[in-house]
């Protein structure tokens, strides 16, 4: 089986997007509604510019629409329910697999250093 035939590449692209605590963290923020990128540093505790890096990589991924408001962009979740429907998902797989993904020596919680 070849996986890039398989379709598999564009989920894994999109995980991908995921992989990050601080873009999960603004995906989770902007559920809540619309915010510019002053309101997410603010909300969140991260640099300008690492919220604004992070937005950039969200957009790309069309997980993120910005709009002006006067000088600044106001993002807000382009798919909303979507997304919701992962989060669920995912909360439903850490409560079945539990300290297993936590603990993973590959892919757990000690292996994650949020990008600045």
């Amino acid at each position: 089986m070849n996986v890039s035939d398989d379709g598999l590449l564009p989920a894994a692209a999109l995980f991908h997007g995921f992989s990050d605590p601080n873009r999960i963290a603004i995906l989770r923020h902007l559920a809540l509604g619309e915010h510019r990128v002053v309101d997410l540093t603010a909300h969140l505790g991260l640099a300008q510019s690492t919220v604004s890096k992070h937005l950039a990589c969200l957009k790309d991924c069309g997980l993120v629409d910005s709009r002006a408001e006067g000088r600044a962009s106001v993002y807000s979740l382009s798919h909303a329910d979507a997304l919701m429907a992962v989060w669920s998902a995912a909360e439903r797989l850490l409560e079945l697999t539990g300290d297993a993904v936590v603990l993973c020596p590959t892919y757990g919680v000690d292996t994650l250093v949020p990008a600045s």
